[in-house]
């Protein structure tokens, strides 16, 4: 693996999906001193509100919410993502560019197909952009470690990260896309209000937190086997 320009990279469908499935954790990093980056693959155009100009807008502000310095866009097509080569050739350039040592996948099932299908494309383009022979500027580079937030997934987590520090800056960075998540008159039924919002998010991640025994968390898989160095240095209590 070469060096890494970027320590932590959340690849997402949509603007906003980073943050709230992984935008605590983004920020606990970030604060660690970890350098983190966002790649959205799509612009949400197709979005029952607002524009893709002023997501666009909203996604940078949330962004420096987060404390992370780069946020691209893949310019894949909102509700049509397909795992074709293009696409992860697409996302398998950003990868070489950016040298990622962890990248965070949304879960690889879920209810919007985009969501399963970045998931899919992702995990492939990580692969791809390790390729020596592959038709790809840069130098190939794949990620030590992909994760998948799986807040919104039914399934038991591999581990769970405390953003009870972040919580709050996290909640502020979701409700920063106003074309969202703002109270409007025109979409009483159609839409939770924005306090309806701010309490599911704020249930969820206590939900997690709880089994960590903290007050807030956010949840993981990974596919594969963890290593412990130090039994004695376990967290949470047994008993």
């Amino acid at each position: 693996m070469s060096a890494p320009r970027t320590h932590l990279l959340a690849i997402a469908a949509h603007r906003d999906d980073v943050e709230q499935t992984c935008g605590g954790t983004l920020i606990r990093m970030a604060e660690k001193g970890y350098r983190t980056a966002i790649l959205d693959l799509t612009a949400g155009e197709m979005g029952t509100r607002g524009s893709a100009e002023e997501r666009a807008a909203e996604a940078a502000e949330a962004a420096k919410i987060m404390l992370v310095p780069e946020r691209h866009n893949a310019g894949l097509p909102d509700a049509h993502l397909e795992n074709t080569f293009d696409a992860k050739l697409a996302i398998a350039s950003k990868i070489r560019e950016l040298r990622p040592q962890v990248v965070i996948l949304p879960y690889w099932e879920a209810r919007h197909p985009d969501h399963y299908r970045c998931s899919e494309i992702g995990f492939e383009a990580c692969f791809l952009a390790g390729l020596r022979k592959i038709e790809l500027d840069g130098e190939p580079h794949r990620p030590r470690k992909i994760l998948y937030a799986s807040i919104y997934a039914d399934v038991k987590p591999s581990f769970v990260v405390d953003i009870s520090a972040q919580f709050e800056r996290r909640l502020k960075a979701l409700l920063s896309y106003r074309s969202q998540y703002a109270n409007r008159a025109d979409a009483t039924g159609l839409f939770p209000s924005e306090e309806e919002v701010a309490e599911r998010i704020r249930a969820a991640a206590r939900t997690y937190g709880m089994l960590i025994d903290a007050q807030y968390g956010e949840p993981f898989v990974v596919k594969e086997t963890m290593s412990v160095e130090d039994v004695m240095c376990l967290g949470v209590k047994s008993i």
